[in-house]
C-alpha cells in the first residue's frame, strides 16, 4: 500500500483504501481501478492524498470489484427514485425498469463476468446500495442458470424494489437482528415485504415475478421466514433470497453485521434447510470468502494480507505474509498461494 498525492495519480492505479467524503459516505471504493474521470472527481472534492496498491501484488484478471464509481452512480439513481416515491404515487418507480436493463446490459458487457469472483466487504446499512448489490448478484446467477431475458429483467426490477416497504416503517434495523429489536419494531420490520407489495400490487408495468420477489424475499424453504411463512415459491425468488440474506448480513440490515466469511458459513450451514444447495453453490462460486486486503492469520501463526483470489476456489486466496508466528515483521516479500499448499489454511480473520 502506497500513499500518493492525487496530482500524481495515474489511470489504472488501484485504490488500497476507500475514499470517504465523511464518516459514512464513500466516494470511491477500495480496489477501484482509477480512470481519468475518477481522478477529476477526487480533485473536485478537494481530496489530496489516497492510498494505492502495489502493482506487483495484484492481478486484475482474477477479480471484479462491485463497488466502483459506475455502480455508485447507479446507486444514487436508485436512491433518488425511491426517496421521491410517495405511497400510492408510483409514477417514478417505472424508471427502475430501465435501471434494471442498464445493470443487466453492464453485466453482460463485462468480459468473462460469469467466470470471475466478486470482492465485496461488509459495510453500513444502506438499503439502496443493498438493493443494487442484490440485483447484481441475482442477475449474475440467473444468467449462469440460462434463464430467459424476460425473467432476468423481472428479477432485476424486483430486486431494485424489494426493500420498498422499509420506507414505510420506523423500526431501527441498522446492525440489529430481530431479537435485538424492541418487540414492536421487530413486528413492524417483519411486515415490510407486505407493505412494499401493497404499494405496487396494481401496477400493470410490473410483472408478477417482480411483485412476488418483493412479497416473498424473506421466506424460507422450511417455512421459518417472514412475514407469510410460506414454503412453496419459485426458484427465481430462491435466488434472490440467498443474495438478499448474504448482503443483509454483511451490511447489517435486520442482522447484527458480520464478516463476509461468517455470512458464507451461514449460507453453507443452512443451504438445505432454508434455501437450495444448488443456488447457494452458484452464489458461493462468485463470492470472495476473504476479500482482497483482508488481514488473516494462518494455522501456522503467520499474519498475512489477502492480495488475490483464485478462480473457482474462493476459500483459497493468495496471501502476502507480513508477520511471522512470533509477530515479527517479515523482511522482503513472502507469498503463499493457498491453492498450491494443502497444509496451510486461514484460521482467523483479524480485520
Amino acid at each position: 500500500m502506497i500513499p500518493r498525492r492525487v496530482d500524481e495519480l495515474k489511470e489504472d492505479d488501484i485504490l488500497a483504501r476507500p475514499v470517504m467524503i465523511d464518516k459514512y459516505r464513500e466516494l470511491l471504493a477500495e480496489n477501484t481501478k482509477l480512470k481519468k474521470e475518477y481522478i477529476v472527481k477526487l480533485k473536485e472534492f478537494a481530496i489530496d492524498l489516497v492510498y494505492i496498491r502495489e502493482r506487483e501484488i495484484y492481478d486484475e484478471e482474477e477479480i471484479i470489484h462491485l463497488k466502483i464509481t459506475s455502480t455508485s452512480i447507479m446507486k444514487d439513481k436508485i436512491q433518488n427514485i425511491l426517496q421521491s416515491h410517495i405511497h400510492q404515487d408510483n409514477s417514478d418507480l417505472q424508471e427502475l425498469s430501465e435501471a434494471a436493463d442498464s445493470i443487466i446490459e453492464g453485466i453482460l458487457s463485462e468480459e468473462q463476468v460469469l467466470e470471475r469472483i466478486f470482492d465485496i466487504r461488509e459495510r453500513s446499512a444502506d438499503i439502496y446500495e443493498h438493493s443494487l448489490n442484490v440485483c447484481i448478484f441475482s442477475v449474475i446467477i440467473a444468467i449462469k442458470e440460462k434463464l430467459s431475458k424476460s425473467i432476468i429483467h423481472d428479477i432485476g426490477v424486483g430486486c431494485l424494489l424489494h426493500e420498498l416497504g422499509l420506507r414505510y416503517i420506523i423500526s431501527d434495523f441498522d446492525n440489529k437482528s430481530l431479537n435485538q429489536m424492541p418487540k414492536y419494531h421487530a413486528e413492524e420490520y417483519k411486515k415490510h415485504p407486505i407493505y412494499g407489495y401493497y404499494a405496487i400490487e396494481t401496477e400493470d408495468w410490473l410483472n408478477e415475478l417482480s411483485k412476488n420477489i418483493i412479497l416473498y424475499h424473506h421466506e424460507r424453504k422450511d417455512g421459518s421466514g417472514f412475514s407469510l411463512k410460506i414454503k412453496d415459491y419459485s426458484k427465481e425468488i430462491m435466488i434472490v433470497n440467498i443474495c438478499d440474506t448474504f448482503d443483509e448480513m454483511i451490511s447489517g440490515i435486520g442482522f447484527a453485521r458480520v464478516k463476509v466469511y461468517e455470512a458464507v458459513e451461514f449460507l453453507k450451514s443452512y443451504a438445505a434447510q432454508y434455501f437450495d444447495p444448488h443456488y447457494v453453490e452458484l452464489f458461493l462460486q462468485i463470492t470472495a470468502v476473504y476479500p482482497t486486503n483482508s488481514v488473516v492469520k494462518t494455522n501456522e501463526g503467520e499474519t498475512g494480507v489477502v492480495i488475490r483470489q483464485n478462480k473457482q476456489f474462493p476459500e483459497r486466496p493468495v496471501l502476502k505474509i507480513v508477520k511471522d508466528k512470533d509477530g515479527n515483521p517479515v523482511e522482503g516479500l513472502k507469498y503463499i498461494d493457498l491453492l498450491k499448499v494443502h497444509d496451510i489454511f486461514i484460521e482467523e480473520v483479524i480485520m
